[in-house]
């Protein structure tokens, strides 16, 4: 691991560039400061960055190693949320309730959120600008549970999920990773490994060859006509 490389910092409207993730340590910061506008953030993930603070502090820009991915190959289902997945008790979409999905993985975190105000802002904006989506899994006409994340052509960061509903946040991963990978996607990055996650099959990659990988997706390109049909006849898939 290499020592704490001096940090960046961003003022105001300052050129879209970051340092190079590669020469930073393990922990990953490596900016501090600019702004969440549309096209900052569309470089941030391009280049493998992502941010992550707390209230009261500015953007803080993080591109950690090792990384987390997930596979549609390495998903583990495990028999009770196969019976979940086929048994007709949830309905999925994608893109029907962005605001919706966004605002509950914002209230329904223990401890507080890092999911704050302008970041709701900024990632609606990506929304509306069609670089960022939702799943949303529906239990007799409520929302029941869901995740969003951004788009960057084959790559699909997931940012964030939530459920209401016992099992409906598993159903939204399952059913997102699934059917982005049927659609083309050669990348879901799920950011950091945890437990929950971890059971459902998340692994870590160096973030080398997270940013190699990161290389081959991001020129190629997923719309999301093509995820809205890949969705089609997901309850038979499992």
């Amino acid at each position: 691991m290499r020592g704490n490389r001096r940090l960046t910092f961003l003022g105001p409207g300052s050129p879209l560039s970051f340092p190079d993730p590669s020469e930073s340590d393990d922990e990953g910061l490596l900016a501090v400061g600019g702004d969440l506008s549309p096209a900052r953030l569309l470089f941030a993930y391009e280049s493998g960055i992502f941010p992550w603070y707390s209230a009261g502090v500015p953007p803080l820009w993080w591109s950690p190693n090792p990384r987390a991915l997930m596979t549609r190959e390495r998903l583990h289902v495990s028999r009770s949320l196969r019976r979940t997945l086929r048994g007709g008790h949830f309905e999925v979409t994608f893109d029907r309730a962005f605001s919706k999905v966004i605002q509950a993985c914002a209230s329904n975190r223990e401890g507080g959120t890092w999911i704050l105000p302008e970041m709701m802002l900024a990632y609606t904006q990506l929304h509306q600008l069609g670089h960022a989506h939702s799943f949303e899994v529906w239990h007799h006409g409520e929302l029941a549970g869901g995740l969003y994340g951004v788009r960057r052509g084959a790559l699909f960061a997931a940012e964030s999920m939530f459920h209401t509903v016992t099992d409906a946040s598993k159903v939204a991963l399952a059913v997102s990773l699934d059917t982005l990978f049927r659609a083309g996607t050669l990348v879901f990055d799920v950011q950091f490994v945890t437990e929950h996650l971890a059971s459902l099959g998340a692994y870590e990659v160096s973030r080398g060859d997270y940013l190699a990988e990161l290389a081959r997706a991001t020129p190629r390109s997923v719309e999301p006509a093509t995820i809205a049909v890949a969705l089609e006849g997901w309850a038979q898939r499992f």
